[in-house]
């Protein structure tokens, strides 16, 4: 999809694929601060009408560049963001098994945020 265009809304915790004005796909996501700070997807959702275009891949990629241009990590919590990042590992650095459960923590005290 050439005119993808991808937008991170950090206040509402989602990184956006726009595509001829139109949101086509989306990584809802939260922001960690202990024990280290890292982006956490939940979930990733793209439209019925757009999948199978690689909008998925390039949310997740798009993700991982934003958590490295902030040094953050990553703990995807999302499986299609934790299968792409197997798939990708040298894009995708793997968060440690303390912050993925400190991830985990977070989304159960949280349970209306997603």
């Amino acid at each position: 999809m050439r005119d993808l265009v991808i937008r991170d809304d950090r206040e509402a915790g989602r990184l956006e694929a726009v595509s001829g004005g139109e949101v086509v796909g989306r990584v809802e996501y939260f922001v960690l601060d202990s024990p280290e700070r890292a982006l956490v997807p939940v979930h990733t959702i793209v439209e019925p009408a757009h999948e199978g275009q690689g909008i998925a891949g390039a949310l997740a990629r798009e993700l991982y560049g934003v958590a490295a241009g902030e040094h953050s990590a990553v703990a995807p919590l999302c499986p299609y963001v934790a299968r792409w990042a197997e798939r990708h590992p040298d894009d995708a650095p793997p968060a440690g098994q303390a912050l993925l459960t400190a991830a985990k923590q977070w989304l159960a005290e949280h349970p209306g945020r997603f």
